[in-house]
């Protein structure tokens, strides 16, 4: 398939018993156009993220609202619990394999997504994927902060009153601007503080999360005296044919939801202290908590329905409906220290590096987490969540189409073309062997537009109801538009090898 890789430089890197690299002093070329501390390998001595900490850091982003409320868009497509979750977990499942794939890189070298994109991209090329992964981030901070704001909004108006009377600027309540704008403050101001206080925080946000669900289950368990009438509901679509063509672009949906972090995981496991941890982290982390959640979700709702007479898919709202201040303070700290967790880890940390990595001499990684908060105010993130439909198949559709595109090279490069082997001052070096075409790999690129057109081509939406037209953009590819992100990747991946394997091997390596 590919020629046997090189060997790296005599200047190269030096290797610890666990496999793991570490930069020789002087490495690296006095030219700082592609470096600066935030983007430089992270030295093995500070490497030392547990099982126990990237586990906790999948609790802690998997248990957020946005999450919470995926079974309810799937019941609302008229699945039923059963087909629901088992939806969820399957997608989680699949979404696994390039996590753990794209992540070997993160404790092996140290480097973060946009540096490790520079090996199939080029230096400049590493660019795209990389803006179009900080754009998605900063449209998820947008969503969570939003979210985030009108819970705080809502248990605080149960809590002191006539929050929702308040005057009206730009359509809202003044009072639900202010708490969306000291969450957006105080998730800054954490992230701010780097890395180090993210594994802190998410160490004990977890737990927490964990058990401020259970107490919501226990509490409307109670009140319902059981688990409610949900769980007996059958399914609309059955297992035949109507279920299929809902189930397929559902299930890209669910792996669009985590998509993103599928590419930018190596900001994360680059503080890994081995292989082991983060592939033992991740793997007891993510599929499971995101299936317990749903389960939680269901069980929790189909109580509402019992006490309310209607299901209450919203946590908040559900929360909201106590009189209990103990209780709805106890339901504000869970939801700020929920929405917190996963928004500064899944949608800061990447635009940061992202952002970083297109001007080094200017933007570090603090000033990359400000504009994130900036451009996540000046969206309309409301808009994307409005209704299942639109939010399932439109937005995490597209994006994860796109993302399938970019995680196929990727994985293409690292796994299949270089065998695992980076030559690492190179990722850093204009002229070098990452250095293509004047700082982009064409070949990147042909394959990217050529998988994003395949994935995404195809969009459509029911008339009325979104933005592309009916038969799709490029309507013979409107079969492919259901599969956007399994299309994407396998396209991409395979496009990648073939349009590198007519390459010499030194350019391959």
């Amino acid at each position: 398939m590919t020629a046997t890789v090189p060997p790296v430089p005599s200047q190269g890197p030096e290797y610890d018993p666990a496999g793991r690299v570490e930069l020789p002093p002087g490495a690296l070329p006095a030219d700082g156009r592609f470096v600066n501390d935030d983007l430089l390998p992270v030295p093995v001595a500070r490497r030392r993220w547990t099982t126990y900490n990237f586990a906790a850091l999948w609790v802690g982003m998997a248990h957020n609202i946005p999450s919470w409320l995926l079974a309810s868009g799937l019941v609302a497509l008229g699945m039923d619990w059963k087909q629901a979750v088992f939806t969820i977990a399957l997608a989680n499942l699949i979404v696994l394999a390039p996590m753990l794939l794209t992540g070997h890189a993160g404790p092996k070298y140290g480097i973060p997504f946009p540096v490790l994109a520079r090996a199939s991209f080029g230096l400049y090329g590493a660019n795209l994927p990389a803006m179009i992964r900080a754009a998605v981030a900063c449209a998820w901070f947008g969503i969570q902060t939003w979210i985030g704001g009108q819970g705080i909004f809502v248990l605080l108006g149960k809590l002191f009153g006539g929050w929702a009377e308040a005057a009206k600027v730009g359509g809202q309540p003044w009072t639900l601007w202010v708490c969306f704008v000291l969450f957006w403050v105080l998730e800054l101001a954490i992230i701010h503080r780097g890395m180090e206080a993210l594994r802190r925080f998410e160490n004990w946000a977890a737990p927490f999360v964990i058990v401020g669900a259970l107490v919501l289950l226990a509490w409307i368990a109670a009140k319902a005296g059981g688990l409610g009438p949900l769980l007996d509901q059958p399914s609309k679509l059955g297992w035949g044919a109507d279920f299929w063509p809902v189930f397929f672009p559902s299930l890209m949906g669910m792996i669009a939801f985590w998509s993103t972090l599928s590419l930018n995981i190596p900001d994360f496991t680059r503080f890994g202290a081995g292989q082991r941890a983060q592939i033992w982290g991740q793997t007891l982390g993510l599929p499971t908590t995101m299936t317990l959640f749903a389960l939680l979700s269901v069980f929790v709702t189909s109580g509402s329905q019992a006490v309310y007479g209607a299901a209450v898919w919203d946590p908040v709202a559900l929360a909201g409906k106590t009189d209990n201040v103990f209780g709805l303070l106890f339901a504000l700290v869970t939801v700020l220290v929920a929405t917190i967790s996963v928004n500064i880890a899944a949608n800061v940390v990447s635009p940061a590096y992202d952002l970083a990595n297109l001007a080094p001499k200017f933007v570090n990684f603090r000033r990359g987490a400000l504009a994130t908060g900036v451009v996540g105010v000046l969206i309309m993130p409301w808009k994307l969540t409005a209704t299942p439909e639109l939010y399932i198949f439109t937005w995490l559709g597209l994006v994860g189409g796109l993302l399938g595109t970019v995680a196929g090279i990727l994985i293409a490069d690292y796994w299949l073309v270089r065998r695992t082997v980076l030559d690492l001052p190179a990722l850093y070096t204009p002229g070098g062997r990452y250095w293509y075409t004047s700082g982009w790999n064409l070949r990147a690129v042909a394959a990217f537009a050529v998988g994003g057109v395949l994935a995404v081509g195809g969009s459509h939406s029911a008339p009325g109801k979104g933005p592309f037209p009916p038969d799709g953009l490029i309507p013979f590819l409107r079969p492919l538009a259901d599969y956007g992100w399994a299309v994407g990747l396998m396209a991409s991946l395979v496009l990648y090898v073939v349009l590198m394997g007519t390459r010499g091997p030194r350019a391959r390596a």
